[in-house]
């Protein structure tokens, strides 16, 4: 399961940085504003955990999973399942599981607590089947991209979580919540994304540019 988690992760991160510049070495000084929407939204983007109380309406929902099912897939398996999730009786009573098996993923010390989803108001689970190559795994890591992409667009924060993943897929007493998904035979919880109105701005996290070579 960690290693599933690890992949999409990874892939996810193929899209994704930090800061709106161009540089031209391996520093992080800015050389060069961009002024592109598509480029500064992925720039701009960041994990939210805290959010307002305020719902987020069906119909940006359903947008954003309709352009998470736009990301691209090897060979359009479209290998996924998408679930939303925006019932608070379901973040409360999945919070009570992790309560009990990963106290840790509950933060019942901070005063703006609210789930074990990481406080989001809304979320989507997705699920794909184990497959020889591998190709799922990515193939959700940039559906989930697609998602945290154009939820900021909307105006939502949004956060990849692994933990209450781990919670559902490996607690008995979650079982009701993971039938509940109602995903088809063989296809795994594999990555949940909270989503909701941001009640934080996070400052962007450092990244290594030195990481980025060309190939002479």
């Amino acid at each position: 399961m960690k290693r599933s988690i690890i992949a999409i992760a990874l892939a996810a991160a193929l899209l994704s940085t930090s800061g709106c510049i161009i540089v031209n070495d391996n520093s992080s000084a800015p050389q060069t504003k961009m002024e592109n929407p598509v480029i500064e939204n992925i720039m701009a983007r960041r994990s939210v955990r805290h959010y307002t109380d305020q719902a987020v309406p069906r119909e940006l929902l359903q947008q954003i999973a309709v352009c998470g099912v736009n990301a691209p897939n090897a060979m359009n398996s479209q290998d996924w399942e998408v679930r939303i999730i925006d019932n608070p009786e379901y973040f409360d009573t999945v919070t009570e599981v992790m309560r009990k098996t990963m106290p840790s993923m509950v933060g019942d010390d901070d005063p703006k607590f609210r789930n074990g989803l990481r406080n989001a108001t809304a979320a989507i689970a997705v699920a794909c089947p184990d497959d020889e190559y591998g190709m799922s795994l990515i193939n959700v890591g940039l559906l989930c991209e697609n998602i945290c992409l154009s939820a900021l667009s909307l105006g939502l924060g949004s956060v990849i979580m692994g933990g209450p993943v781990l919670a559902i897929n490996s607690s008995p007493e979650a079982k009701p919540f993971l039938d509940k998904l109602n995903f088809s035979e063989g296809y795994k919880l594999r990555i949940i994304i909270g989503l909701g109105y941001p009640d934080e701005e996070p400052a962007a996290r450092p990244r290594d540019l030195g990481k980025i070579k060309f190939v002479d």
